[in-house]
């Protein structure tokens, strides 16, 4: 099936490892022109190299996501090496795991704002795409306990509810916009392969809860962000997929 991604343009926020990588692979392989920042510097220059053998125009950059600037600058200069933005998604991500005001303020920082000034950033672009898509990216921890109070689960949540609002919003403009919302999720320079050496008892945890027996492989969460995202889904917005090999036990309706 052609999901019509040839030629469409992607900025990617925190994606040069992890999530954001996989889905920068899929969306190049589908001939998307891809830009994307991180913060390391390393891992720029590989992801760099990998979109540059592909037949598609690419952008990496380092950004410190933290300063409010940063986005915003990194979405013009995307757009403009790009020729637009007909997708959005932003993958900055940080849990502290302690509930104090330094950790909620760090989330927002890291996660939160990030994401809402990139879509700012990218809206006049957006505006001017056939194809206007945002993805926002949620956890399951936004749906279900998990390991106790902590302002990422409940940020995330509002995520969720962030997302569905710009549906709505968007919907007269011809932009969608849906959220994802993955369980554990392996890919080779995640955290999970690092949590699995040195926190054994712990993964082999969270991989008992999974009852399809295996984390959600980086590359099955990255196609199906990829399909969301694509005017294959012309009519899918404010949705909230959860992608989590059946982690989460509450009842969906």
């Amino acid at each position: 099936m052609d999901l019509g991604l040839g030629g469409l343009k992607a900025i990617l926020v925190g994606a040069n490892g992890g999530i954001g990588r996989a889905v920068a692979h899929v969306l190049a392989d589908e001939g998307c022109h891809v830009a994307v920042c991180g913060r390391s510097q390393g891992k720029v220059d590989s992801i760099a190299a990998e979109l540059a053998a592909r037949p598609v125009t690419s952008l990496a950059e380092v950004a410190d996501v933290t300063d409010p600037a940063a986005v915003p600058a990194f979405v013009e200069r995307a757009a403009a090496a790009l020729g637009g933005c007909d997708i959005f998604i932003s993958f900055t991500s940080v849990n502290p795991g302690q509930d104090t005001d330094e950790a909620w303020q760090q989330v927002l920082d890291t996660d939160i704002l990030p994401m809402r000034r990139g879509i700012a950033a990218a809206m006049p672009f957006l505006k001017e795409s056939r194809a206007g898509s945002i993805i926002c990216m949620s956890s399951t921890g936004a749906v279900e306990e998990f390991m106790g109070v902590q302002p990422y689960n409940a940020l995330k949540a509002a995520v969720i509810a962030y997302s569905a609002a710009q549906a709505q919003t968007l919907a007269p403009l011809g932009i969608r916009c849906n959220c994802i919302t993955p369980g554990p999720v392996w890919t080779e320079d995640g955290p999970w392969p690092k949590i699995k050496e040195h926190m054994t008892a712990f993964y082999d945890s969270i991989v008992a809860q999974l009852p399809m027996g295996i984390m959600t492989p980086g590359e099955d969460l990255a196609r199906t962000i990829a399909f969301v995202a694509s005017p294959a889904c012309r009519t899918l917005t404010g949705a909230n997929i959860v992608v989590d090999g059946g982690f989460t036990k509450r009842v969906q309706f």
